[in-house]
């Protein structure tokens, strides 16, 4: 019997990376898994590679009707949530002096506004005992050169989830931060404007990260799956990395 057996779970940003790897997890570990994706292309794609009764919702986290529609189809297809994950969000290379209002705003835009009503309007269908899943980043933590408008909207992901879990406190949901370090993602490769900064990369995560390379993204998965499991029943406000070490030194 799987840990997420007769469970239901919503995963945003689910196409690919991270979230791919926890939607296969939880699938397999028996969960009911719907997943979101802004293409339709690639989240076709993600739910056929899910598989078990897979069901993909195309929108946009930071788009109200898209998250509305999003939870019409969870809750009359499924009636209520037990595992939700808010993992859609991404960023960009911009230096202090280069960074423009653009920027600044897109990146909010999907990584906290998209988390903040992401959870705010999944509320009505967590189950009392449901396990919510804010995705964050090492970057939150420490610094990170030309990375500070993403750092910041991670630093607070972070501080959503301490807060959250006072306004919920009746409700026994438990809230925490699942922060990757550097992981073999298409996200985190495509951040290399270059072959060369590529390189420049590989070789800072080398030599920063104690385990000395990038993480999996299935190693990322087995944290989730710890945190949206009965084995981390009284877990709740906390931040596990997934980092090799990364900010921990």
């Amino acid at each position: 019997m799987g840990k997420l057996e007769g469970k239901v779970a919503v995963i945003t940003g689910a196409t690919s990376g991270i979230g791919l790897a926890m939607a296969k997890r939880f699938a397999v570990e028996g969960a009911q898994v719907f997943l979101t994706g802004r293409r339709k292309k690639e989240l076709d794609a993600a739910v056929l590679e899910v598989g078990n009764g897979a069901r993909g919702v195309q929108g946009d986290v930071a788009n109200m009707a898209d998250l509305d529609h999003l939870f019409t189809v969870v809750r009359d297809e499924a009636g209520s949530i037990d595992v939700l994950v808010a993992n859609a969000g991404g960023g960009e290379f911009a230096p202090l002096g280069a960074i423009t209002e653009e920027h600044f705003d897109n990146t909010f835009r999907t990584n906290v506004k998209g988390t903040l009503f992401t959870v705010q309007k999944a509320l009505p269908l967590l189950q009392d005992d449901a396990s919510i899943i804010l995705v964050g980043s090492t970057a939150g933590t420490t610094g990170t050169p030309n990375f500070s408008v993403y750092s910041a909207t991670k630093a607070a992901i972070r501080n959503f989830a301490r807060s959250w879990i006072l306004d919920l406190a009746g409700r026994a949901i438990r809230i925490n931060v699942l922060s990757p370090g550097a992981t073999s993602t298409p996200g985190w490769h495509d951040l290399a404007a270059s072959p060369s900064e590529h390189d420049d990369m590989i070789r800072f995560v080398s030599t920063t990260t104690p385990l000395g390379r990038l993480a999996h993204p299935d190693e990322t998965a087995s944290a989730a799956l710890f945190l949206a499991s009965s084995e981390s029943s009284f877990v709740t406000g906390s931040e596990l990395f997934v980092d090799g070490g990364s900010a921990q030194i």
